[in-house]
Protein backbone atom coordinates (compact mmCIF):
# COMPACT_ATOMS: atom_id res chain seq x y z
CA UNK A 1 0.00 0.00 0.00
CA UNK A 2 2.93 2.00 0.81
CA UNK A 3 4.20 1.80 -2.56
CA UNK A 4 1.00 2.71 -4.29
CA UNK A 5 0.00 5.62 -2.21
CA UNK A 6 3.66 6.94 -2.84
CA UNK A 7 3.77 6.20 -7.06
CA UNK A 8 0.40 7.48 -7.11
CA UNK A 9 1.65 11.13 -5.08
CA UNK A 10 4.42 11.41 -7.38
CA UNK A 11 2.71 10.83 -10.88
CA UNK A 12 0.39 13.51 -9.12
CA UNK A 13 3.79 15.92 -10.43
CA UNK A 14 4.51 14.40 -13.26
CA UNK A 15 3.34 16.77 -15.46
CA UNK A 16 1.80 14.21 -18.51
CA UNK A 17 -1.34 15.28 -20.09
CA UNK A 18 -4.22 13.57 -22.81
CA UNK A 19 -4.00 16.49 -25.54
CA UNK A 20 -4.43 14.96 -29.31
CA UNK A 21 -1.59 17.84 -29.39
CA UNK A 22 -1.20 19.60 -33.21
CA UNK A 23 -1.32 15.57 -34.75
CA UNK A 24 -2.59 12.48 -33.05
CA UNK A 25 -2.75 8.79 -34.31
CA UNK A 26 -6.72 8.34 -33.65
CA UNK A 27 -7.25 5.00 -34.66
CA UNK A 28 -5.22 4.19 -32.15
CA UNK A 29 -7.61 5.17 -29.35
CA UNK A 30 -9.45 1.66 -28.64
CA UNK A 31 -6.36 0.67 -27.20
CA UNK A 32 -6.45 3.00 -24.37
CA UNK A 33 -10.04 1.03 -23.75
CA UNK A 34 -8.13 -2.28 -23.34
CA UNK A 35 -5.71 -1.07 -21.32
CA UNK A 36 -8.34 -0.05 -18.66
CA UNK A 37 -10.32 -3.22 -19.23
CA UNK A 38 -7.39 -5.33 -18.02
CA UNK A 39 -6.36 -2.86 -15.87
CA UNK A 40 -9.51 -2.78 -13.82
CA UNK A 41 -9.52 -6.14 -13.98
CA UNK A 42 -6.34 -6.46 -12.50
CA UNK A 43 -6.88 -4.04 -10.01
CA UNK A 44 -9.43 -7.15 -8.76
CA UNK A 45 -9.26 -10.53 -9.68
CA UNK A 46 -4.77 -10.52 -7.99
CA UNK A 47 -6.25 -9.26 -4.46
CA UNK A 48 -9.77 -11.72 -4.93
CA UNK A 49 -7.48 -14.96 -5.94
CA UNK A 50 -5.45 -14.59 -3.15
CA UNK A 51 -7.69 -14.25 -0.48
CA UNK A 52 -9.47 -17.19 -1.78
CA UNK A 53 -6.30 -19.59 -2.23
CA UNK A 54 -7.39 -20.18 -6.19
CA UNK A 55 -4.49 -20.12 -8.52
CA UNK A 56 -1.99 -18.76 -6.21
CA UNK A 57 2.19 -19.13 -6.51
CA UNK A 58 2.93 -20.21 -2.88
CA UNK A 59 5.43 -18.60 -1.61
CA UNK A 60 6.45 -15.24 0.20
CA UNK A 61 9.46 -14.78 -1.98
CA UNK A 62 7.37 -14.45 -4.95
CA UNK A 63 5.05 -11.90 -2.98
CA UNK A 64 8.39 -9.67 -2.41
CA UNK A 65 9.76 -10.05 -5.60
CA UNK A 66 6.01 -8.64 -6.49
CA UNK A 67 6.54 -5.67 -4.68
CA UNK A 68 9.63 -4.65 -5.92
CA UNK A 69 8.83 -5.18 -8.98
CA UNK A 70 5.32 -3.08 -8.87
CA UNK A 71 7.81 -0.02 -7.24
CA UNK A 72 10.24 -0.30 -9.91
CA UNK A 73 8.06 -0.74 -12.66
CA UNK A 74 6.26 2.15 -11.04
CA UNK A 75 9.05 4.40 -11.08
CA UNK A 76 10.18 3.51 -14.66
CA UNK A 77 6.58 4.00 -15.36
CA UNK A 78 6.72 7.87 -14.56
CA UNK A 79 10.29 8.49 -14.83
CA UNK A 80 9.47 9.22 -18.88
CA UNK A 81 6.44 11.22 -18.29
CA UNK A 82 8.50 13.56 -15.94
CA UNK A 83 11.51 14.12 -18.79
CA UNK A 84 9.03 14.90 -21.54
CA UNK A 85 6.59 16.78 -19.27
CA UNK A 86 3.97 18.63 -21.40
CA UNK A 87 5.12 16.43 -24.55
CA UNK A 88 4.11 13.55 -23.01
CA UNK A 89 0.61 12.47 -23.68
CA UNK A 90 -1.91 9.49 -22.77
CA UNK A 91 -2.51 9.49 -26.72
CA UNK A 92 -0.02 8.75 -29.95
CA UNK A 93 0.10 12.53 -30.14
CA UNK A 94 2.60 15.31 -31.37
CA UNK A 95 2.59 17.95 -28.70
CA UNK A 96 3.36 21.86 -29.76
CA UNK A 97 7.00 22.29 -29.49
CA UNK A 98 7.61 18.34 -29.55
CA UNK A 99 11.60 17.23 -30.32
CA UNK A 100 12.83 14.12 -30.02
CA UNK A 101 14.51 12.77 -26.67
CA UNK A 102 17.39 10.73 -26.92
CA UNK A 103 19.05 11.21 -23.73
CA UNK A 104 18.79 9.66 -20.46
CA UNK A 105 16.51 6.22 -20.29
CA UNK A 106 15.52 7.03 -24.13
CA UNK A 107 19.20 6.72 -24.71
CA UNK A 108 19.00 2.99 -24.49
CA UNK A 109 15.03 2.16 -24.99
CA UNK A 110 12.19 4.02 -27.07
CA UNK A 111 9.66 3.31 -24.85
CA UNK A 112 10.30 2.59 -21.00
CA UNK A 113 7.13 3.94 -19.99
CA UNK A 114 5.42 0.87 -21.48
CA UNK A 115 8.13 -1.69 -20.28
CA UNK A 116 6.98 -0.18 -16.35
CA UNK A 117 3.39 -0.79 -17.08
CA UNK A 118 4.16 -4.16 -18.00
CA UNK A 119 7.37 -4.59 -14.91
CA UNK A 120 4.58 -2.74 -12.85
CA UNK A 121 1.70 -5.18 -13.56
CA UNK A 122 3.61 -8.12 -13.23
CA UNK A 123 4.46 -7.26 -9.86
CA UNK A 124 0.86 -6.02 -8.76
CA UNK A 125 0.28 -9.44 -9.93
CA UNK A 126 2.93 -11.29 -7.77
CA UNK A 127 2.72 -9.38 -5.21
CA UNK A 128 -0.64 -10.89 -4.90
CA UNK A 129 1.23 -14.47 -5.85
CA UNK A 130 -2.19 -14.52 -8.49
CA UNK A 131 -1.49 -16.26 -11.68
CA UNK A 132 -4.47 -14.78 -12.93
CA UNK A 133 -3.02 -11.59 -12.85
CA UNK A 134 0.16 -13.10 -14.47
CA UNK A 135 -2.03 -13.64 -17.35
CA UNK A 136 -3.53 -10.61 -17.77
CA UNK A 137 -0.13 -8.84 -17.64
CA UNK A 138 0.74 -11.26 -20.56
CA UNK A 139 -2.86 -10.03 -22.36
CA UNK A 140 -1.70 -6.21 -22.02
CA UNK A 141 1.35 -7.36 -24.64
CA UNK A 142 -0.53 -6.96 -27.31
CA UNK A 143 -2.36 -3.77 -27.74
CA UNK A 144 0.82 -2.47 -26.14
CA UNK A 145 2.57 -3.93 -29.13
CA UNK A 146 0.10 -1.97 -31.40
CA UNK A 147 0.40 1.18 -29.55
CA UNK A 148 4.31 0.79 -29.97
CA UNK A 149 3.51 0.81 -33.68
CA UNK A 150 1.49 3.59 -34.24
CA UNK A 151 3.82 5.67 -32.40
CA UNK A 152 6.54 4.85 -33.99
CA UNK A 153 4.86 5.52 -37.44
CA UNK A 154 3.84 8.70 -36.15
CA UNK A 155 7.33 9.52 -34.55
CA UNK A 156 8.84 8.20 -38.05
CA UNK A 157 6.72 11.09 -39.74
CA UNK A 158 7.27 13.67 -37.83
CA UNK A 159 11.08 13.30 -37.30
CA UNK A 160 12.08 11.05 -40.62
CA UNK A 161 16.07 10.35 -40.73
CA UNK A 162 16.82 11.87 -37.30
CA UNK A 163 14.10 9.29 -35.94
CA UNK A 164 15.44 6.25 -38.22
CA UNK A 165 18.87 6.93 -36.54
CA UNK A 166 17.69 6.65 -33.37
CA UNK A 167 16.19 3.70 -33.85
CA UNK A 168 19.46 2.21 -35.33
CA UNK A 169 21.10 2.13 -31.54
CA UNK A 170 18.10 1.61 -29.46
CA UNK A 171 15.60 -0.87 -28.26
CA UNK A 172 11.91 -0.67 -28.54
CA UNK A 173 11.14 -2.35 -25.69
CA UNK A 174 13.37 -4.68 -23.54
CA UNK A 175 17.12 -3.19 -23.78
CA UNK A 176 19.51 -5.36 -26.11
CA UNK A 177 16.90 -8.15 -27.10
CA UNK A 178 13.50 -5.98 -28.23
Amino acid sequence: MVVLFVLSGVALFAGGNLSPGIREDRANRWVIAAFALIGFLNAYLPPYTDRKEFWTIDTDTIRWLGVVLFAAGGALRIWPVFMLGHRFSGLVAIQPGHSLVTGGVYGVIRHPSYLGLLVNSLGWSLAFRSGVGVLLTVLLIPPLLVRIGAEEKLLRAQFGDEYNAYCAHTSRLIPWVY
